[in-house]
């Protein structure tokens, strides 16, 4: 089976290939069932490895390293988080033409909540809330900067840009309206913590209605706590949005920062993926029309 590729450059990867990689390295798993796992994700490709365990095996140099600094840093986020996250199992080598270390992980049993169809949405909303705020205590010393946790300042000129790509897809006007309040809003109140940076659709985990597991830590580290409000506008609708945004206790700066980093990644993943990843454009584009809908409703 071909998996499709999301960006130049990455290797082939086949169940094949995978196999092989088991088979060699890690003798226990020798014929262990193993299947593609199909997703929206953009950085890893997966294999379920029997019932228990996935692997992850990065699609680009650039993803490369998360791999080993999940492996560092997740003992210490899954011993403050209130729900299930992954943790990692194994380490593979590189091998048969594959050029990066990969990984081997739990596999967390859950669905990927749909928006617009969540089962409990307001239990949920205090869930996000809950999770978001149990990151935001773990001792900062050391960690690693996320590779969103800069100011949004630093992002101003390429979300620009990229609004001005994506014209006619989205109403730039209002979008850049929004954007400029995120960009001057302030700062002070707001150190920095530790995120998980991406907490979208495809990265959560929920049974029967309710959060059940965070996966895919890649942009894990220090940033703006505004970052993790994505989620309010990726997985929520108006009325969770308001409950999460209470629960999470974002005053009015920070709920602006959160806007202008939705905004801004949306805008560079219509953009970027359009045409590779249908899903990742339409969940981004549904983002936009949120933000935007609240922006004329007041």
């Amino acid at each position: 089976m071909d998996i499709p590729k999301l960006h130049d450059g990455e290797p082939d990867i086949d169940e094949h290939l995978v196999r092989r990689l088991v088979d060699e390295q890690f003798p226990q798993w020798a014929g262990s069932p193993l299947r593609h796992v199909a997703s929206h994700g953009t950085s890893n490709v997966l294999f379920r490895l029997g019932d228990d365990h996935v692997i992850r095996l990065p699609r680009r140099a650039e993803a490369a390293p998360d791999l080993g600094l999940e492996r560092r840093w997740m003992p210490l986020l899954a011993a403050a988080s209130p729900v299930a996250v992954p943790g990692p199992v194994a380490e593979g080598a590189p091998a048969h033409g594959y050029p990066w270390a990969w990984a081997v992980h739990q596999w967390l049993p859950g669905s990927i909540p749909v928006v617009g169809q969540l089962a409990k949405p307001e239990a949920l909303a205090e869930d996000l809330a809950a999770f978001v705020g149990a990151l935001r205590g773990v001792d900062t010393t050391g960690a690693p900067r996320s590779y969103r946790g800069q100011p949004l300042t630093e992002r101003d000129a390429s979300t620009r840009e990229t609004l001005g790509r994506i014209a006619g897809t989205v109403d730039t006007d209002a979008a850049l309206t929004v954007w400029d309040a995120a960009v001057r809003a302030p700062r002070d109140a707001h150190p920095d913590v530790w995120l998980h940076a991406d907490l979208q659709p495809g990265n959560l985990l929920v049974d029967e209605g309710r959060l059940s597991a965070v996966i895919d830590f890649e942009c894990r580290g220090l940033g703006d706590p505004a970052v993790d409000l994505i989620v309010a506008w990726y997985v929520l609708d108006a009325p969770e949005r308001r409950i999460f945004r209470d629960a999470v206790g974002a005053d009015p700066a920070l709920w602006a920062r959160g806007q202008g980093w939705a905004l801004s990644i949306a805008a560079a993943e219509i953009a970027y993926y359009r045409e590779s990843n249908p899903y990742m454009a339409r969940t981004a584009q549904r983002v936009i029309e949120e933000i935007l809908d609240a922006r004329r409703d007041g």
